[in-house]
């Protein structure tokens, strides 16, 4: 009886022991975040993912987005299934406008507090990236010579040629302003009336006013246009390529426009303690400054400069270098949100005529 119980009890052991990896597996809490795909989220989970994984023991689950609409649509079922999302600087405060997102606690906050105000950093938005609106071109439009800034853009005599643009008023009403003679540093509030007729005068030369950074990338590539003002990493990575039709591609630093990514917390969040956690990791300047080493955007605290994490040579192809940053400015997201609806409205009508 006695060898019965024994073997009983080993057998129940034994059972316990079996189960609590699965039993710890399933108490393991899963985080779910939301990114635009490709090559960025790939990008995104080899610098970070993996390092938040590690140290707050959770899963993450990954998902896409394609806009600031996946996050209202997310919002409004009253339980969103994302937990944090990636989302463009100007759309993160927009949804903060809206009352649409987690506000963070003091350690987030704290963790914060080395990415630039200007950037657009809050309560509710975390810079996660930077990147810029840049001038690229084709050689052999213009051999051995440099667009040193959006005059040159607008110069169709010294730099003949057709021009692609975004079908946006973001970045094209600064680019007209500053090709007006407008200090960057002195653009806002934005003068539209200036601009749109600055914008005017390009509008014959712009072959393309393109809807997406892959159509902006192929229309340079293809020789299309000779000229192209397009996010940077789109150009850089044509700069890498070996030439298309279009010939060697090039772009400059010189009057770009710095822009960002950031994470936010959708409202309701079910894991938004966690994603709190989650943010303020990825936002270290050690563990920020990876994402450079996997793709070609930039750390946004500044401080990751400082870590000797990314490389010399990785550095001066990076927009908010040291080197880089004094030769642009960051876009004035606030201003945007109180103007955008506008200035869409009097773009199209622009585009129409």
């Amino acid at each position: 009886m006695a060898r019965t119980i024994r073997s009983a009890v080993s057998i129940s052991v034994a059972a316990l022991l079996l189960g609590a990896p699965a039993a710890m597996a399933q108490d393991k809490k899963v985080l779910t975040i939301s990114s635009w795909g490709g090559a960025f989220q790939k990008a995104q989970k080899e610098a970070w993912f993996a390092i938040v994984e590690k140290e707050l023991n959770v899963t993450i689950k990954e998902d896409n987005t394609s806009g600031i609409a996946d996050v209202r649509t997310q919002v409004a079922s009253g339980k969103p299934t994302w937990d944090l999302t990636t989302q463009g600087a100007y759309s993160c405060k927009l949804l903060e406008k809206e009352g649409r997102l987690e506000k963070f606690d003091d350690q987030t906050m704290k963790a914060l507090a080395d990415i630039p105000t200007a950037l657009g950093r809050s309560d509710q938005c975390a810079p996660q990236i930077v990147y810029s609106v840049a001038i690229g071109w084709r050689d052999k439009a213009y051999p051995g010579k440099e667009p040193p800034g959006w005059a040159a853009f607008w110069d169709v005599k010294n730099f003949p040629g057709q021009r692609s643009v975004r079908k946006h008023p973001i970045y094209a009403l600064e680019m007209a302003l500053i090709a007006d003679g407008v200090p960057m540093d002195k653009l806002y509030p934005l003068d539209v009336d200036r601009a749109f007729k600055k914008l005017e005068e390009l509008k014959p030369h712009v072959l393309v006013w393109w809807a997406s950074g892959a159509q902006s990338a192929q229309v340079i590539k293809d020789g299309e246009v000779d000229m192209v003002a397009a996010w940077n990493g789109r150009i850089q990575a044509l700069e890498s390529e070996p030439e298309g039709k279009g010939g060697k591609i090039k772009t400059t630093f010189n009057q770009q426009i710095l822009v960002s990514d950031h994470w936010m917390i959708p409202k309701g969040a079910a894991n938004k303690d966690l994603a709190m956690k989650a943010i303020a990791i990825m936002s270290r300047p050690e563990v920020n400054a990876r994402i450079s080493n996997y793709i070609n955007y930039a750390p946004s605290n500044s401080k990751s400069y400082d870590t000797g994490v990314i490389a010399k040579e990785k550095e001066a192809g990076l927009p908010n270098s040291p080197a880089n940053a004094k030769k642009g400015f960051i876009q004035d997201n606030q201003w945007w949100v109180d103007n955008a609806d506008a200035m869409v409205k009097r773009f199209d009508a622009f585009l129409q005529r």
